[in-house]
């Protein structure tokens, strides 16, 4: 895999879709995945053994990870009495290995859980902490082509993973802004680096997550134009990414989860406040990366980790439940959503 084919690592395809993966799967996966352990008051067994804890990635490695990198570098984990494993996620994706207990604990998304809950069987599992605190997406396109607002995607092809709720978002901000949605044409979403994509000209607009593709633009010193969703309408500030905690481990162990928290805590605020130290030490833990896009997305993610929070981790209950609505109003989840499910705070110190 070149560098350059490290920026496939935020895309989301799968969307909405990999939360809703089945049960039956889900527990195949889990069949290889760590055990959780005995219940315990504490982090560390009173034999003096360190906790494990099994951490599923939803994707390859990148800057939404680097807190944890750091936290299991600079010795902060071990210092909480956790041994913590860093895992890809298998093809069902994380939430399924999450919810079936494969893995204690992982990386998820906001609209991800809400799938989960809407379905018929969910899968017990909740967002525990949000990793960036605002929804850092939005839609990019070439910037000779003038898209500087949604209105003006009329007449040019977006690049669709064909999803509900992904579409319902970007004609909502088309119409939000005085646009005719049936003159959007859609194309299938066919690459995974976006701004490949947009110089083949295979597409002219498609979503977009900041600290990534639009920062793997301003690396290739490639011209663009970005807005994001959250300047059409705040509804879609929700959290994307959080990290979450299979319900039954954390309710068995939850000195773990608060300590696995305080550690992650620590590792995020080391990035904020050393951005190229931080970096490096991704690059160091995962090789592969494109360093000098590394770096430039830990440039901009610094400012995003905590943003205008009281502190890293917190979930606004409010945004939390907005979105949850917009869904319900739409008609976007198969069960209505009880808009203040899905998360627990009550790990965060």
């Amino acid at each position: 895999m070149s560098d350059r084919n490290l920026a496939k690592s935020l895309n989301r395809r799968q969307f909405v879709a990999v939360a809703g993966a089945a049960a039956t799967t889900a527990a195949l996966a889990a069949c290889d995945g760590a055990q959780a352990p005995a219940a315990n008051d504490s982090a560390e067994p009173a034999d003096g053994e360190k906790t494990k804890v099994s951490f599923v990635l939803d994707y390859t490695p990148n800057t939404n990870h680097t807190g944890i990198y750091v936290a299991l570098a600079e010795g902060y984990f071990a210092d909480e009495g956790l041994e913590v494993e860093i895992v890809q996620p298998p093809a069902d994706g994380a939430d399924a290995l999450i919810g079936a207990g494969g893995a204690q604990m992982g990386v998820s998304y906001q609209d991800y859980i809400a799938n989960n809950l809407a379905s018929d069987q969910p899968m017990p599992y909740s967002a525990v902490a949000a990793i960036i605190q605002h929804n850092t997406s939005g839609i990019m396109s070439r910037e000779e082509d003038g898209v500087t607002h949604p209105a003006a995607m009329e007449g040019h092809t977006y690049a669709t993973w064909d999803m509900p709720v992904e579409q319902a978002t970007v004609r909502h901000c088309v119409e939000a802004d005085g646009g005719d949605w049936s003159k959007v044409e859609l194309v299938p979403y066919e690459v995974d680096d976006e701004v490949s994509g947009l110089r083949a000209n295979m597409f002219d607009t498609v979503w977009v997550y900041e600290a990534w593709a639009v920062q793997n633009a301003v690396v290739q010193d490639f011209p663009y134009n970005y807005f994001s969703f959250i300047s059409v309408d705040p509804v879609f500030d929700y959290y994307t990414p959080v990290i979450a905690a299979n319900d039954d481990f954390a309710k068995e162990n939850p000195e773990a989860v608060k300590a696995f928290l305080r550690a992650a805590k620590k590792g995020y605020e080391y990035a904020v406040e050393n951005p190229d130290a931080a970096a490096d030490i991704l690059c160091e833990q995962v090789p592969e990366l494109d360093s000098a896009l590394v770096h430039q997305s830990q440039t901009y993610l610094a400012g995003q980790y905590v943003a205008d929070a009281d502190a890293w981790g917190v979930i606004d209950p409010e945004r939390w439940a907005a979105f949850y609505q917009w869904l319900n109003d739409n008609n976007l989840v198969n069960n209505q959503l009880d808009v203040n499910a899905g998360y627990d705070l009550s790990f965060l110190e």
